[in-house]
């Protein structure tokens, strides 16, 4: 421990007379101790996953808050299938994101958030799946075609430029369309059974379609702690944008909310186990379009951070 010479920068001086000593035990009550160190709460590492052409930069504003709300959280946005890359499909995505995520996972015995934004939500949602012993504790979808996609967009007319949504299907239902991760969640109503029969990504984790590692996937589903579903009606890009919160078209393109879906129904992959149990959070904001998700403030306070705990 140091003297109260040194601790006041008084080392080397020369001490004052005896007779100045006897007065230090009444001059001692104004030298203020050391504040002790704040005590910092130990919060679970978040791991986010980007969206369709995009990169960890895109995140820049979110890690800001993160750090801002949350000192010291260990935040980590995976840098893969960057910009074109993500257009690889999306199983090659998941193995590569899997095997990205998994030693965070395993240095976290007390958990994991997930914040997954747009095509990346179902990146997650299939890891939750394939994933025997994750432990996400927050699943957070933003603003993530969750139930497919049917609408006409910038990304679409700039990869396939003579194509619309109602003749999309010639090609995302075949097997040069699956190639391509847009293709992997192309949901057209009007053509359910060949989407049921071609779909081989979305069709799968939704549990539309049997296979054989069905149950082992809903177990693993199960595991995460709370699914936060983050979208809003001004996104422009996910259509419907209901499709966040794992609504979708029927034939007549009338949008059926969740609980009236087939998959939520047949509880084919947890949705019902997990609403019942209380884990699923709807947060459905007005006013923000589809890449300003991650870089709104007020979405952030109201929507993602009561979750990070």
């Amino acid at each position: 421990m140091k003297s109260c010479g040194s601790m006041l920068g008084l080392r080397g001086l020369r001490l004052p007379p005896a007779g100045i000593l006897l007065l230090l035990p009444f001059l001692q009550p104004r030298v203020l101790p050391a504040a002790p160190a704040p005590h910092r709460a130990s919060y679970k590492p978040v791991i986010v996953v980007h969206g369709l052409f995009d990169s960890s930069y895109s995140f820049r504003h979110l890690l800001e808050y993160i750090n801002e709300t949350h000192p010291g959280t260990v935040v980590t946005v995976l840098d893969l299938f960057d910009g074109r890359e993500s257009l690889r499909p999306l199983w090659e995505q998941v193995q590569g994101f899997g095997e990205a995520v998994a030693p965070i996972m395993a240095k976290a015995p007390e958990g994991v958030h997930l914040i997954c934004y747009s095509q990346g939500g179902l990146v997650c949602r299939a890891l939750l799946s394939v994933m025997d012993e994750h432990n996400v504790d927050s699943f957070i979808s933003l603003s993530s075609p969750q139930m497919g996609q049917y609408g006409d967009t910038d990304y679409l007319k700039w990869l396939f430029p003579t194509s619309m949504r109602s003749n999309l299907y010639r090609i995302c239902y075949s097997p040069w369309g699956q190639e391509f991760s847009i293709c992997n969640y192309w949901h057209d109503p009007h053509h359910d059974d060949l989407y049921l029969n071609a779909s081989s990504f979305l069709a799968l984790i939704n549990g539309e379609r049997d296979h054989p590692n069905a149950t082992a996937w809903r177990k693993n589903f199960l595991r995460v702690g709370r699914l936060v579903l983050i979208g809003g009606p001004d996104d422009g890009v996910i259509t419907p944008w209901q499709s966040s919160f794992f609504g979708f078209y029927d034939a007549n393109e009338t949008v059926l909310e969740m609980e009236e879906q087939p998959v939520y129904l047949r509880d084919s992959f947890g949705l019902k186990t997990l609403l019942a149990r209380g884990a699923i959070v709807r947060c459905p904001m007005a006013g923000i379009s589809h890449t300003a998700w991650h870089s709104n403030r007020t979405l952030y306070e109201a929507c993602i951070e009561p979750w990070l705990s």
